[in-house]
């Protein structure tokens, strides 16, 4: 497994995990360290009289510590990376521990048993006209709850953005929350979130409208859903927030075996107990884009680690649907290796959206890479100039002075989130490089 700083660090659920792994990469605190092809482990000595007993499986990676911590991974875990990345030679014992080894056969029988669930599933007997019913009143609602939709766009729009009030924004939610009840979630917090950004910014009029005409569009779509073809149905479905069950996709989706680099993972705070994590990877053999989605509750973190700027061998499950982005890890994932290195050129990757967007109008984040990008400040703004072209960044202040250190001057192949009007660049790499040069903060 090839580690670096930069990338175990990522792996951390938060700033102070960082910040307390570090403290912790003195060999004086760790009186048993060992690693062989499969795992890393350690004895950490803690405030009581036994130390912690810290792992670490190559293959994800993935953590276990016998500490306390609620965290996942917890600093030990990050410690025993980050000295395993510093100076290997302190890793001298080979023999896994008993609590090592049986931890590694328990993943092996989790990932065994996964798989039989699955197979048993997949035999299952299903009374098919059952599932036909439910889902038929499931559409009925959600298509009744389209139409309403559809009428109230039109109220809002004959009386102009401009006359909207607190009060008739508190309508706007009121609708959110019908969509809601009519089992359309999705839908509801597109319209929450073309609430909150009315009188956000300068050109707030023009993103408000954008997300109303996405909601338009997929009221229409709703109302003629019965003549769509079945990849956009099923885009149609995860707009409404009618998820995708995650067997079904380990089940039946579409699988790439690929080697698959990790382009970039972004934790974003959804509330105070939820995180979402989005990992990008591109594969090198099929050249396929994929973005999986994990949720963590109350800072337990994530069972599955990706390392930025790694190749892993391993097999993904496609989402049904036109985008052809979303995916799931198939068990179990190989432990990663260097990265491939890949320089798109500005023409491929807007034809690469564009198709993308064609196909499926309510993507909202598209994988961008820019080749040979300086960031450059043009007033308030920052801007990543590639060629004769220029994108606006959505970085912060903390992050740009970091890229701009990264930089120093020279191009960069960036790679970040496009949302069709500002890049969130998540990775900087210098050309040729193992390892990103500048990586968004941990949120």
């Amino acid at each position: 497994m090839q580690l670096t700083m930069e990338g175990v660090l990522a792996l951390a659920p938060d700033d102070s995990s960082a910040k307390a792994a570090r403290g912790l990469t003195s060999p004086a605190k760790w009186p048993l360290l060992g690693a062989d092809e499969r795992a890393a482990w350690g004895e950490c000595q803690g405030s009581g009289s036994k130390p912690y007993q810290t792992q670490v499986d190559f293959n994800g990676p993935a953590f276990r510590c016998s500490c306390p911590s609620r965290k996942f991974p917890c600093k030990h875990g990050l410690a025993l990376l980050l000295m395993r990345a510093q100076d290997s030679s302190l890793f001298q014992g080979r023999e896994a521990p008993t609590w090592v080894t049986e931890w590694l056969a328990s993943r092996g029988e989790k990932a065994q048993k996964k798989e039989q669930r699955l197979a048993e599933k997949a035999a299952e007997p299903v009374d098919p006209q059952a599932v036909e019913k439910r889902e038929a009143q499931r559409w009925r609602r959600i298509e009744a709850a389209g139409d309403e939709l559809r009428r109230w766009l039109a109220d809002q729009l004959a009386h102009g953005l401009g006359a909207l009030t607190p009060e008739l924004l508190r309508g706007w939610h009121t609708m959110a929350a019908r969509m809601v009840d009519a089992q359309a979630p999705g839908l509801g917090q597109r319209v929450r979130d073309a609430a909150d950004g009315v009188r956000q910014g300068e050109d707030w009029p023009e993103r408000t409208l954008h997300r109303l005409g996405l909601l338009q569009l997929a009221g229409e779509a709703l109302a003629r859903r019965a003549t769509l073809g079945a990849p956009l149905q099923a885009d149609l479905r995860a707009i409404v927030g009618w998820p995708h069950d995650k067997a079904e996709v380990l089940a039946g989706g579409e699988r790439v075996a690929d080697r698959w680099t990790v382009l970039g993972v972004i934790h974003d705070e959804r509330d105070e107990k939820l995180v979402e994590r989005r990992v990008w990877l591109r594969g090198e053999r099929s050249g396929r884009q994929a973005w999986l989605l994990d949720h963590a509750f109350g800072g337990r973190g994530f069972e599955q680690g990706w390392v930025t700027g790694m190749g892993v061998e391993a097999q993904l499950a496609f989402f049904p649907g036109a985008s052809g982005l979303r995916a799931l890890a198939v068990d179990p994932i190989g432990a990663p290796e260097g990265p491939t290195w890949h320089r798109p050129t500005w023409v491929d990757e807007w034809q690469a959206i564009s198709s993308r967007v064609a196909a499926c109008p309510w993507v909202t984040w598209h994988p961008l890479t820019l080749t040979d990008a300086v960031p450059v400040r043009d007033g308030e703004r920052l801007l990543a100039v590639a060629g004769d072209r220029a994108l606006p960044l959505a970085v912060g202040e903390t992050d740009a002075w970091a890229l701009w250190a990264a930089c120093g001057g020279h191009p960069l192949q960036l790679f970040g989130e496009w949302d069709g009007q500002v890049l969130r660049p998540l990775t900087g790499w210098r050309t040729g490089a193992l390892a990103p040069c500048w990586q968004r903060s941990v949120a």
